[in-house]
């Protein structure tokens, strides 16, 4: 009977390559569903899936001691290397009692910026050897992408220690001048605050951190990036000023200030990113970038974030692009509709504005 999973799940995993859909969904009641250029694609050829189906499926996908884990906490991230074809991060779950899995494709190959059609202006984050910088944007808007495009630059780059605290690993790097440490929670170490800690006696240049969750995380890496060290990390955040206030907003008030007067230094920039349904098909990123200057690092240490969309705004010369000008770009090159535009915007009004420029 595991046999059998094992070659429907092969079959499956074969199809969303072929398909080169970014994600598939195994849910009980369900035909296999696909994601395709953001739309879900149910696969009417297969078979609806069953409770026993989706519990065969998960048992395919995990090895014995994350079934385990599986049972105990009710749900389990970690990836899945599809023979030498692909990887996979994994999310399996409990839904009304059944299982459900939830499967995204990670490329084997590590796009460019260039790939990626991201500003140029990016480049210079990867140019920088301390600092904090912030890749930021909803779920499955393809942070953990342009993560991986600006340390892959690193690594062909500078002969630089590089380490990465994942959960789970997504694309695995293959070293040209860089020494790439990845660590994933769970597997090699216990959590993203312990690993965090423990880079400082693991002499890193660059540390990337996969998500950062609580208080801790946080100001380990803000720490790390004031004492000499290039960060990434992420968050699900909208904005840039938004992604301030989360920050600032996870400590108590008695550390908030201080919290601002490191981020104030220490910060290097912040993307916050949305894929867009193209018009020919696929998807392509409309970005918000913030660029550190004298004048954002005076509005975080002066607590007047609210400001930062209007310095962000007027500041086009020195690489920072707002949201909706970036949306204004993509539908004046046809690249995205209009409706697109409007529905991706955070200000509408605004963005309607910038089109009649």
């Amino acid at each position: 009977m595991k046999n059998n999973y094992a070659s429907q799940l092969k079959e499956l995993l074969n199809l969303t390559i072929k398909e080169q859909a970014s994600d598939l969904h195994i849910s009980c009641g369900h035909l296999p569903i696909l994601r395709i250029a953001g739309t879900l694609v149910p696969l009417r050829k297969q078979k609806k899936i069953s409770s026993q189906d989706s519990q065969g499926l998960a048992q395919a996908l995990t090895q014995e001691a994350q079934w385990q884990r599986f049972i105990k906490e009710k749900e389990i991230d970690f990836s899945y290397k599809f023979e030498n074809i692909a990887r996979f991060r994994v999310n399996i779950f409990f839904q009304r009692g059944g299982i459900s899995c939830a499967l995204r494709l990670v490329p084997s190959k590590i796009p460019t910026l260039e790939d990626l059609n991201l500003p140029p202006v990016l480049h210079e984050f990867s140019l920088a050897n301390q600092g904090f910088v912030l890749i930021t944007g909803p779920s499955s808007q393809g942070k953990s992408t342009t993560l991986a495009a600006l340390l892959d630059e690193i690594n062909h780059q500078r002969a630089d220690h590089i380490i990465t605290i994942e959960d789970p690993i997504e694309y695995v790097f293959t070293e040209d001048r860089a020494i790439i440490d990845q660590r994933e929670v769970y597997q090699d170490t216990l959590s993203f605050a312990k690993a965090l800690r423990s880079t400082f006696r693991q002499d890193p240049d660059v540390i990337m951190v996969g998500e950062m969750r609580d208080p801790e995380t946080i100001g380990t890496a803000i720490t790390a990036a004031e004492t000499g060290h290039l960060v990434f990390a992420t968050l699900h955040t909208n904005s840039a000023s938004q992604s301030i206030h989360r920050i600032v907003d996870a400590f108590p008030p008695e550390q908030q200030s201080q919290i601002r007067a490191q981020l104030s230094s220490s910060l290097l920039g912040i993307v916050s990113q949305r894929l867009i349904p193209r018009i020919k098909g696929g998807l392509i990123p409309a970005c918000e970038i913030m660029i550190a200057t004298p004048a954002t690092a005076n509005l975080i240490r002066e607590n007047k974030i609210h400001e930062l969309p209007l310095v962000i705004e007027t500041s086009v010369e020195k690489g920072m692009i707002s949201l909706n000008r970036s949306l204004t770009s993509l539908v004046k090159r046809k690249e995205i509709s209009l409706e697109s535009a409007l529905s991706y915007s955070l200000n509408p009004a605004e963005l309607k504005i910038l089109l009649k420029q």
